[in-house]
């Protein structure tokens, strides 16, 4: 699809450096030369200490993995990811030893009233801070391989290219985003698709947004992996049931403040630790994931999506604008409605689609600028976005290796249109 420009109406002069500004209605004034209202929003609001830690560790690592030379090999078991995998083993001895001593202390001290008790809640603490494995959703689309086979195809090539195998579920969601985890114990493959997205995106860019999502399961990402993941996710669980009490009002409260205060600084500090140890190989494995992106689907297409998250918020207005609409026609009259045109799923998308690709070039680049100026990233494990982005470009051009022709296109789009569908009665719905 191409992206199309709206017509600026005018022009006005910098009020820093006088020089000519492209006026457009719909979008913000802004200098080229000299950086005048690049950045007029709202500060961004200051994130808690560990996320403000998390990003900084994302932002030096990131510039220092930056220099290094592309297409290195998949890193083995380095020293830090072996002591991080020891520190996820004893956070999860943490965990057995509690179920396992709540148990003997309710059967062994059976005849006291004391142990029970004392057994009862380390057998709940247990519970709580259990590992989570994950599952799939039921409250979006889940399509598996006999609902989508081109779509699981398409995968799979792209899975080869990248040196992995394929997913064993997809689930649709209205975002605009995309991801890949595992669920159950087993750890069955599962890619998110957010339908804004995908129905934003080129059928290249596609391509080089499945190879970006499944070069994290080659990319060795041991943040991602079954034991260090569950590991941090358990981390935060205690930090979570450990949070003092604000303004305590008696003694019971403080008290408990007081016994929270050693185990609360110690859950931080494996966190941290953890960070340090894994954030590096994330990072690395994140500019690997990049690097496959492109041989799946070309250096340029692996650029363009990253460029096509940055104007995120023009499809979450897309949508919002959508729903207000749904809301305000469920207030018409009965028989208004029931001669009203009933919008399609495939309406919804295809107004999101809309409102991402007519984002004028010049407001692009603003974004990018901001990107860069704000030091912005997926989050805080990812390296900062403008230098993602600066990589591919200096890398050797790749063309891509798996070609979605305009028949593949279609095929998908009739595999995913039922999905469509539901996801749109859903965002419409409020649901």
């Amino acid at each position: 699809m191409e992206t199309q420009d709206i017509a600026a109406p005018g022009t006005r002069s910098c009020p820093e450096c006088g020089a000519v500004v492209p006026v457009h209605a719909a979008y913000v004034d802004w200098c080229d030369g000299c950086g005048w209202n690049v950045d007029p929003g709202e500060p961004q609001p200051a994130p808690g200490r560990l996320e403000a830690l998390r990003r900084e560790l994302a932002r030096r690592h990131g510039e220092q993995l930056f220099e290094e030379p592309s297409g290195a090999a998949r890193p083995g078991l380095d020293a830090s990811t072996a002591v991080a995998l020891l520190i996820a083993l004893v956070v999860h001895a943490v965990t057995l030893t509690l179920a396992v001593g709540g148990l003997l202390l309710v059967v062994l001290g059976w005849s006291t009233v004391v142990q029970p008790l004392i057994g009862a809640g380390c057998l709940m603490v247990a519970v709580v801070l259990r590992p989570r494995l994950g599952s799939l959703p039921k409250d979006v689309p889940v399509l598996h391989r006999a609902d989508a086979p081109r779509l699981f195809a398409l995968v799979d090539e792209v899975a080869s290219v990248v040196g992995t195998r394929g997913v064993d579920a997809v689930v649709v969601e209205p975002c605009f985003n995309a991801s890949v985890t595992a669920y159950g114990i087993r750890q069955r493959r599962v890619l998110t698709l957010g339908i804004a997205l995908w129905e934003s995106a080129t059928p290249r860019q596609r391509v080089a947004l499945l190879g970006h999502e499944l070069g994290h399961y080659a990319g060795g990402d041991v943040r991602a992996g079954l034991i260090t993941g569950t590991a941090l996710r358990t981390l935060a669980n205690w930090l979570y049931f450990l949070e003092p009490v604000a303004n305590p009002r008696d003694m019971g409260e403080r008290l408990v403040n007081v016994a929270y205060f050693l185990p609360r600084h110690a859950a931080f500090g494996l966190i941290v630790v953890l960070d340090q140890l894994t954030l590096r190989g994330s990072q690395r494995a994140e500019y690997r994931a990049d690097e496959l992106a492109a041989r799946a689907g070309s250096s340029e297409a692996a650029v363009a999506v990253m460029d096509l998250l940055l104007v995120g918020d023009s499809a979450h207005t897309a949508l919002e604008t959508a729903v207000t609409r749904a809301h305000m026609s469920k207030m018409t009259s009965r028989r208004d409605r029931a001669t009203a045109p009933q919008p399609s799923g495939q309406d919804l998308w295809d107004r999101v689609t809309a409102r991402t690709t007519r984002v004028p070039e010049r407001e692009r680049a603003r974004l990018l600028r901001i990107a860069e100026l704000r030091g912005h990233s997926a989050d805080a494990t990812h390296p900062p976005t403008h230098l993602r982005r600066l990589r591919l470009e200096r890398a050797e051009p790749e063309a891509g290796e798996v070609v979605l022709d305009a028949a593949g296109t279609e095929a998908l789009g009739a595999e995913l249109a039922s999905a469509k569908d539901e996801v749109a009665r859903r965002v419409l719905n409020g649901g």
